[in-house]
């Protein structure tokens, strides 16, 4: 069993959980994920680092409260535990010193690209980060990622908070007035909006490394439902990834396989929030 030990509620549907996990902790790194089962019941999700505490043995995950698992998981207090937590997995991000780099986080992406900022800070590189959510209410870490970032762009798509525009935007300037400075593009965030980074980079020929967080059942590759298509390979993002070659993958194939069990996620949500009220009822 594996304890919460805190539980930070950003916005309605984004929360923040620190799992008492001492053998993820001890060896995660920046890019990786853990695969978590929250009863024996429950199906297996993966969810990407945010953080870890190697001296406290804990991992610090971020979700956004979307499909039956994540509702669930937000329901969750401290004390109480996840029946099963696999990790670290996924090859970790490639940090070097690059030089000047950009790291962009989009929504619930931004937990993901903070250990990726912070290592690539730590390596030497020049960090310059760009996040981004609909409205103010999904911002979250903006004091993190400034401590981790030589320069720090906000963005949100209704203007409520920072520059009123997509992450596309400023990384598009940015590009274009310093050219060959910028030498590597991490993003991290929803699949549409990875794609259109790695369109806006593609003319200038940066190299731009997405995450992607595909549907995903053992974490071993065995099961097939992680498939990616990168132009003339297939590639499965549990044991390949989860971190890719923007430019060189199947964003239609991408977005199509992560749709494709939308009709049984609905029908999943709508039992166990039928049974959560039963359950509530009852106990009134």
């Amino acid at each position: 069993m594996y304890k919460i030990v805190k539980k930070e509620i950003f916005c309605e549907s984004i929360k923040l959980m620190e799992v008492q996990a001492p053998h993820v902790a001890s060896s995660a790194k920046a890019g990786q994920f853990v695969i978590i089962q929250i009863d024996e019941k429950g199906e297996r999700i993966p969810l990407t680092i945010a953080d870890y505490d190697r001296e406290r043995g804990t991992i610090t995950l971020v979700f956004q409260e979307v499909g039956k698992t994540t509702m669930y998981l937000g329901t969750l207090e401290v004390g109480d535990t996840l029946l099963a937590v696999a990790g670290p997995l996924g090859h970790p991000s490639e940090i070097e010193n690059y030089g000047t780099i950009v790291c962009i986080g989009g929504g619930v992406g931004i937990a993901p690209i903070f250990p990726i900022a912070r290592a690539l800070k730590k390596a030497g590189n020049y960090v310059i980060s760009i996040i981004g959510a609909r409205t103010k209410e999904f911002l979250f870490w903006e004091d993190r990622m400034r401590s981790v970032s030589d320069e720090l762009v906000v963005c949100t798509d209704d203007g409520s908070h920072g520059r009123k525009a997509l992450v596309t935007e400023p990384l598009r300037e940015i590009l274009e007035e310093r050219g060959e400075e910028i030498k590597r593009v991490w993003a991290i965030g929803p699949a549409i909006m990875m794609k259109f980074v790695a369109k806006t980079t593609e003319p200038f020929d940066i190299p731009t490394i997405v995450s992607l967080n595909t549907i995903m059942v053992d974490g071993t590759g065995m099961c097939g439902c992680c498939r990616i298509e990168l132009q003339d390979e297939v590639k499965f993002v549990c044991v390949d990834g989860p971190e890719f070659d923007g430019h060189k993958v199947d964003w239609d194939n991408v977005l199509a396989r992560l749709v494709i069990y939308r009709e049984q996620e609905r029908l999943a949500l709508e039992r166990w929030l039928e049974q959560t009220q039963r359950k509530t009822a009852v106990g009134a």
